[in-house]
C-alpha cells in the first residue's frame, strides 16, 4: 500500500488523534504479537522494530532514483562509469553481480528483511515447558 501511495508515508504517524482504522490496525498487530507468546515488553520492542522497518523500507523505496526493475540499468550504469578506477570495488561488485542482473527488483528485498526480523523475534519468545502425562 505504501509503495502505491508514497505521499502517505509522511502522514501516517503524524496525526495527534488517529482514526479508528489506524487504531484497529495497531491493536491487531499488538494482539498478534501477544497471542504469539511475546511478553508486553517484547511486544513493544517488536512493534517498534516492525514499524520502523516497514516505514523505513517504504521511504527508501520511494526515494530511489528509478521506477522499478526496468529502469535500474538506465540509472545504475551511468552512475558506475566513474567507478572504473577501482576506487569503489564493492559498489561495483554489488551493482554488477546483483542489482544489474535480470529480474532484480529492490522491492523483493522487503520480504527477505521482514523474514529475517520475524525469525529473530521468534527466537526471543520464551519456550514454554511441555506438559507430559504421568
Amino acid at each position: 500500500m505504501l509503495a502505491r501511495h508514497p505521499w502517505a508515508i509522511g502522514l501516517l504517524e503524524t496525526r495527534t488523534s488517529p482514526g479508528p482504522a489506524t487504531l484497529r490496525h495497531h491493536d491487531a498487530v499488538l494482539g498478534t504479537l501477544r497471542t504469539a507468546g511475546f511478553s508486553v515488553q517484547l511486544t513493544a520492542h517488536a512493534y517498534a522494530l516492525l514499524d520502523s522497518y516497514v516505514y523505513g523500507f517504504a521511504l527508501q523505496e520511494t526515494s530511489l532514483p528509478f521506477d522499478g526493475p526496468d529502469t535500474v540499468a538506465d540509472v545504475a550504469e551511468p552512475m558506475m562509469a566513474p567507478f572504473s578506477t577501482g576506487e569503489y570495488p564493492y559498489l561495483v561488485e554489488l551493482a554488477t553481480e546483483h542489482v544489474l542482473q535480470p529480474g532484480y527488483d529492490f522491492g523483493d528485498e522487503f520480504e527477505f528483511g521482514l523474514n529475517l526480523i520475524l525469525d529473530a523475534l521468534a527466537n526471543e519468545i520464551p519456550v514454554q515447558p511441555r506438559v507430559t502425562e504421568l
